[in-house]
């Protein structure tokens, strides 16, 4: 099986190029295609998207029917990996599976929600944090819940990085907030343990993921 992933940031791309292999074995192979922002959904899911936008959810409409065209259901699976952010994740989930059923043909696809942004998934293996920042916040780490809606990056630096640090990443602009995300998640993404993981959205992509990977999955979700 070929997977096409698509995800909105750099970020979850370099994560995903790391975790990825972890979970499928060699005799599958895959893409990650990352994107500038998570966007919105269009109103006509019908219409050509705006090309300089380059945001996951204005373009997906139009990349779903691409693939449903280009690829037989049996040889390619896409999974499209985006933040549920502050959205009603049952609600959005809804939102992402009627854009696929508009598609004629469909892609085989499913989609997967970190909850409430990927850097929970980091969050969700302590060893693999520890390892990457060694003088990590125990206090900090012990006072949050896994995928709970608190601000998720900014719990990230509170725990991985120096006060003063963490301060002043808050108040910076996207560039440099996105450039930590990418050194989080190659640092702790590299010792993650794809069995110890204790994020619930974390587990819910690698079990559809291993479940694709090994052909037993034969429906859509």
């Amino acid at each position: 099986m070929h997977f096409e992933i698509l995800t909105e940031d750099k970020s979850g791309k370099v994560l995903l190029d790391i975790i990825v292999p972890k979970i499928i074995s060699s005799e599958n192979t895959f893409r990650i295609i990352n994107f500038k922002g998570i966007g919105k959904i269009p109103n006509n899911i019908h219409k050509e998207p705006d090309p300089k936008k380059k945001l996951i959810l204005n373009k997906l409409p139009a990349l779903l029917k691409v693939y449903g065209k280009m690829y037989n259901q049996k040889d390619c699976t896409v999974i499209v990996v985006v933040d549920c952010d502050k959205r009603n994740c049952n609600i959005f989930k809804q939102e992402l599976v009627d854009v696929l059923k508009g598609c004629n043909p469909k892609p085989n696809a499913f989609f997967r929600i970190a909850i409430e942004e990927i850097e929970a998934w980091l969050l969700g293996d302590m060893t693999a944090m520890e390892r990457a920042y060694p003088k990590y916040d125990k206090q900090e780490y012990k006072g949050y819940i896994q995928d709970s809606i608190i601000g998720t990056w900014e719990k990230l630096a509170d725990i991985t990085l120096s006060r003063n640090v963490a301060s002043y990443l808050k108040k910076s602009a996207y560039p440099e907030i996105g450039k930590q995300k990418i050194e989080w998640a190659q640092k702790i993404g590299t010792f993650m343990d794809m069995n110890s993981n204790i994020s619930p959205s974390f587990n819910c992509f690698k079990q559809k993921l291993e479940e694709y990977a090994s052909n037993e999955m034969k429906k859509f979700s």
